[in-house]
C-alpha cells in the first residue's frame, strides 16, 4: 500500500506498520499469527493544502476489494482485512461519506464491508518491511499481477489506476 500513495504530490510520508491490536511492539509473525489484533497499515503523512484527506481516501479505495471480508487478494486472515483509521471526527465524518458514497456508486454488486475505525497506537513495521516495492522491485510486480491485484483494479478503475 506504500507505493500508490508515494507517487502524489503532497504525500510527505508512508510508513508501513501495525496498529489496532493490543500487543506493544509487535512484530510481523506476530501480527501474522492472528494473535495480536493488529491490521497491517500505513501512515499517511501529508500536506492538505496540496493534497485533501478526501483524495487521499480516493487513492485508497482504489487499491483494496472493500467487499472481501477475509483479507486482501492472496492475504488472508483479521491482520489484512481492509479498514480506514481516523484521527478526529472530521476524518471520521470524510471517511463515512467516501464509503457511503462508494456504496451508492454501484461500482461493487456486494457490501463494503471496509471498517472505519478510531486511530490507535500505530507501531512501524521492521526496516525490511519499509519501502519493499523499490527493495524487491521483480516480487512486488509478480505478487501485484499474480494475486489478481491488477485485475481486479483494471477492471473496477480501469488503466490509469493501475499501480
Amino acid at each position: 500500500m506504500v507505493k500508490p500513495f508515494e507517487k502524489w504530490s503532497g504525500v510527505q510520508e508512508v510508513v508501513s506498520g501495525y496498529t489496532g491490536g493490543t500487543k506493544p511492539n509487535p512484530t510481523y509473525e506476530e501480527v501474522c499469527s492472528e494473535t495480536t489484533g493488529h491490521y497491517e497499515a500505513v501512515r499517511i503523512t501529508f500536506d492538505p493544502e496540496v493534497i485533501r484527506y478526501e483524495e487521499i481516501l480516493n487513492i485508497y479505495w482504489q487499491q483494496i476489494d472493500p467487499t472481501d471480508p477475509g483479507g486482501q487478494f492472496f492475504d488472508r486472515g483479521q491482520s489484512y482485512q481492509t479498514a480506514i483509521f481516523y484521527l478526529n471526527e472530521e476524518q471520521k465524518v470524510k471517511a463515512e461519506r467516501s464509503k457511503r458514497m462508494l456504496e451508492e456508486s454501484g461500482k461493487f454488486s456486494k457490501p463494503i464491508v471496509t471498517k472505519i475505525l478510531p486511530a490507535s497506537k500505530f507501531y512501524e513495521a521492521e526496516d525490511y518491511h519499509q519501502g519493499y516495492y523499490r527493495k524487491n522491485p521483480l516480487h512486488y510486480h509478480r505478487y501485484y499481477i499474480g494475486s489478481g491485484r491488477a485485475d481486479f483494479i483494471k477492471r473496477h478503475w480501469g488503466e490509469q489506476h493501475e499501480k
